[in-house]
């Protein structure tokens, strides 16, 4: 009694006391319960476990379009054209006997390697010019943003549909035009957030300790201020599939017979009077995957930070 009343405290009044022992933090159960967090949060939420199931049925269309369809996009039979939707062909045929449901599945490939390259290019270009203007700063900070405003200055649309005239026809430059029109917008979110994190504490602190400004950079800002632009380019997926398929609907996509999405509209608008199906399917099949990249940025976006 009198050693643990007397000796104790004199250990810990001579500053002497042992520490207290944590045992390890359960890696094993805390990742299993972060699973389990993201699929409540999916099932819980009709829209977004639809829009899921629509982006990933589109992504394994560009793949393996074989898993849908075996038959021919290119391959006709004049005997059977302008066949309305059935079990035999579920989007009907066109003016030349070609499965519609076939060439919106093929088309699917085209429209969405158009896509991830625009989406790229905008986020490799547009980040990089943000980086650099928010930690660099000063006159840099200042030249680089005027640049960005000028092309914020002029539409989308107007800018991809020159960069397309000076580049070319084709599917890759027409991406490339898509994602060079969305540079403004991923250099301004990513010097906004580089300016927020660059301000935090633990960065003035690893400023002063000694570390390295490319450390910094590479540990600390760049990580933290990675999520809003990789939500934007989440939300830009929508948007940039809407334009590589306006420009395939006026013509500057890949050349026919190549089943582009927005080529489908484009030829089948001549024959809205007895054959919709050729241009409301294809637009559905369009609208459906905007609409589920967009329900997705969203819950990214807002919802799942919440929850968090």
């Amino acid at each position: 009694m009198s050693r643990s009343l007397v000796d104790e405290p004199a250990e810990a009044a001579l500053g002497l006391a042992r520490p207290v022992e944590l045992g390890p933090a359960p890696e094993h159960g805390r990742r299993r319960v972060d699973v389990r967090r993201v699929l409540r949060f999916v099932v819980r939420r009709p829209g977004l476990l639809l829009s899921v199931v629509v982006l990933v049925l589109v992504v394994l269309a560009s793949f393996w379009p074989d898993l849908f369809t075996s038959q021919d996009p290119l391959k006709g039979v004049p005997s059977q054209n302008f066949r309305g939707p059935s079990g035999s062909h579920w989007f009907g045929t066109d003016e030349l006997g070609r499965d519609v449901f076939s060439r919106v599945v093929h088309g699917a490939q085209l429209s969405l390697k158009a896509t991830l390259i625009a989406v790229l290019v905008a986020f490799v270009v547009g980040g990089l010019l943000g980086v650099v203007a928010g930690f660099v700063g000063r006159w840099v900070d200042d030249v680089l943003m005027r640049f960005v405003d000028v092309l914020l200055s002029i539409p989308a649309l107007f800018m991809s549909l020159a960069l397309v005239t000076a580049l070319g026809y084709g599917t890759v430059k027409v991406a490339v035009a898509v994602g060079i029109a969305s540079v403004a917008s991923f250099a301004r979110v990513a010097r906004s957030e580089v300016l927020r994190v660059r301000q935090a504490v633990f960065v003035e602190a690893s400023r002063a300790s000694g570390v390295r400004w490319y450390s910094v950079l590479a540990r600390h800002v760049l990580p933290n201020a990675a999520g809003p632009v990789i939500v934007l380019a989440t939300l830009d997926f929508g948007s940039s599939i809407l334009a590589v398929s306006a420009l395939s609907f006026l013509g500057y996509g890949a050349p026919p017979p190549a089943p582009e999405w927005g080529t489908l509209i484009s030829d089948g608008r001549n024959y809205l009077a007895n054959a919709w199906w050729l241009t409301a399917l294809p637009g559905l099949a369009i609208a459906a995957t905007v609409l589920a990249a967009n329900r997705i940025a969203r819950a990214l976006d807002g919802e799942w930070s919440r929850q968090r």
